[in-house]
């Protein structure tokens, strides 16, 4: 099962919100962490991955690749695709 994080800049991002609300109107649900309170997530998007603007998203694959930044429905598409399809995550359907 897919693991995904909304790394977010508080309510007043809008791209924030959309990130968030298009997950789940695709059915995935998705961990937020608010950077402004959250100093060592802050470190982690800036310093680890590099990105400068909210939000970042971090899916957990176990690739530790699969990452964006901003407002990006073409990956939200692809990653709620891999979510209701167990195959593509390397499971077999029952």
């Amino acid at each position: 099962m897919l693991s995904v994080t909304v790394y977010s800049t508080g309510p007043a991002c809008i791209r924030c919100k959309m990130t968030k609300e298009q997950f789940e109107a695709k059915g995935v649900h998705v961990d937020v962490v608010e950077l402004a309170e959250n100093p060592a997530a802050r470190e982690y998007v800036t310093e680890e991955l590099g990105y400068s603007e909210a939000p970042v998203v971090v899916v957990e694959d176990g690739t530790g690749q699969d990452h964006w930044s901003g407002f990006r429905p073409d990956q939200i598409n692809r990653v709620a695709a891999a979510a209701a399809c167990p195959i593509q995550q390397g499971r077999r359907r029952p």
